[in-house]
């Protein structure tokens, strides 16, 4: 089967340089999509170097396979979730790796496939899995969350000031109509609940809410928290762990990590000296995290929100 999988690689020439890419090292793009990243990262990589492609969706690892198929180092394309990175370098007899890429959120490809259920710009069966396997999808979260819990997940995943407003007003649409089942569907209780003075500016008044319930429904903040020490952990010296963001919430979660990772020390303030003894075993590479150019922003709107932090095993 032969899948149209475009992926524009957002900041791709600050991860490619960031990374720091010895030709015969052992590389992660632990969030494959596409493959446009992996691309750049492979293609640096001899004979000798490997590249392990690690995503959830079988339809982008299909893609990424015809699309790496050209170079000429080692790949190992492999279906999991990112923070499973112990076990899958332990399955491959691995101990260490010299760098890793994430790409934390929805890619191109999904977003693009209406099908998938992930764009509130297409109608489409509500889904939003990045792994079709799992059984449980956005049509849980919008029709059997409590409205306490869909306003909670409104709130803090979506950062949307009218969450609370939202939740009321899907329960409502799910009692009059028994369940909400599209993603236009959940587009007009959307707009039916927010104010139409509020519509008027910023985004598309959907867009916080079905970000919400896709991080919800993938784990994907949990996931990024559980990730950032096991890819810290397995970095070779010198070896760099590139993690590319798109909201605050990413954001923090990974500077928070790489601040505990470069600062361990868990003595109180007042204290003169250390006496836990935690040394760091990291060093800063990015001080601000790296944003897109206003080229790039001309080229893809979608790298808008983007930033990257890096981080280098001592």
């Amino acid at each position: 089967m032969s899948i149209e999988f475009s992926h524009v690689p957002v900041l791709y020439e600050e991860c490619i340089k960031n990374l720091n890419i010895k030709p015969d090292g052992i590389y992660v793009d632990g969030t494959l999509g596409g493959a446009g990243h992996a691309f750049g990262i492979g293609s640096r990589l001899s004979e000798k170097g490997l590249l392990i492609g690690i995503d959830r969706d079988p339809d982008a690892l299909e893609a990424a396979e015809e699309n790496l198929k050209s170079l000429k180092c080692r790949k190992k394309l492999i279906q999991s979730t990112y923070s499973d990175i112990n076990r899958i370098l332990e399955d491959m007899g691995i101990t260490g790796i010299d760098g890793a890429l994430l790409d934390i959120g929805v890619s191109s490809f999904q977003l693009d496939n209406p099908e998938r259920g992930f764009s509130y710009m297409h109608d489409a069966p509500l889904d939003m899995r990045m792994n079709r396997d799992d059984s449980f999808s956005a049509q849980d979260v919008v029709n059997e969350y409590s409205q306490k819990e869909l306003a909670r997940i409104i709130k803090e995943y979506g950062e949307e000031r009218w969450a609370s407003r939202i939740a009321e007003f899907i329960v409502k649409r799910r009692k009059e109509e028994g369940s909400i089942t599209t993603t236009s569907q959940l587009v007009d209780v959307i707009k039916a609940a927010i104010p139409a003075s509020a519509r008027r500016e910023g985004p598309h008044p959907a867009k916080r809410t079905f970000q919400a319930i896709r991080i919800e429904v993938n784990g994907e903040l949990e996931e990024i928290s559980n990730a950032v020490d096991s890819f810290c952990d397995v970095l070779n010296p010198g070896g760099r762990l590139c993690i590319i963001t798109f909201h605050s919430l990413e954001d923090r979660i990974v500077k928070e990590a790489f601040t505990r990772r470069l600062n361990p020390c868990t003595c109180p303030p007042e204290f003169p000296v250390c006496v836990c003894g935690k040394v760091s075993d990291a060093k800063k590479v990015t001080g601000k995290p790296i944003i897109p150019s206003e080229d790039e922003l001309d080229k893809n709107p979608r790298s808008r929100s983007a930033k990257l932090r890096v981080i280098e095993k001592k």
